[in-house]
Parts: structure tokens; sequence; C-alpha cells
């Protein structure tokens, strides 16, 4: 199935992905911490997944994290766990 996953597709994986985020079904949102026009990620979700997408590439693929794998790592990102300095 490519460029489309279903619910089933995705039971069993943390992680998944398709082709076209733009098939998804989901609200898009970009972080507000995200200047106008910079390069920056954006999130949309269901029950089953979190969906992430480059923001410059809205048809391009988008990752599909399970919630609680997204939910650790925006834990480890509140925490610090990936600053550089």
């Amino acid at each position: 199935m490519a460029g489309r996953r279903s619910k089933e597709a995705f039971e069993g994986a943390d992680v998944n992905h398709v082709d076209r985020a733009s098939d998804l079904a989901v609200q898009w949102r970009k972080s507000s911490r995200s200047a106008q026009g910079s390069e920056c990620v954006e999130v949309g979700g269901t029950a089953e997944f979190t969906a992430v997408r480059d923001s410059k590439a809205p048809a391009g693929p988008a990752l599909l994290l399970a919630p609680s794998v997204f939910g650790s790592f925006v834990g480890s990102v509140k925490s610090g766990r990936f600053d550089l300095s």
C-alpha cells in the first residue's frame, strides 16, 4: 500500500512511514516557536499515531510514531537530552 497506511499496517510497530504525507487525514500544525519561512517539521495525529513531516515538502514522506514513542521523544527534548551545548 504505497503512499497510505491503514491502522492495521501500523499495529505492532512503534515506527512506520507513508510515502505521501498529504494522503493522511490529519490536521497538520507547526510549533509556535517556528519562524515564518524557516526550516521546521509539522506534526499531526490520531489516536493510533502521531505523524511528522517536513514543512517544506507537505506531499513528501511522513514518519508515523506510536503515541508512546512520540511522548518519549518530546519528554527527551524537554529534558535537554538533545541539547548541543
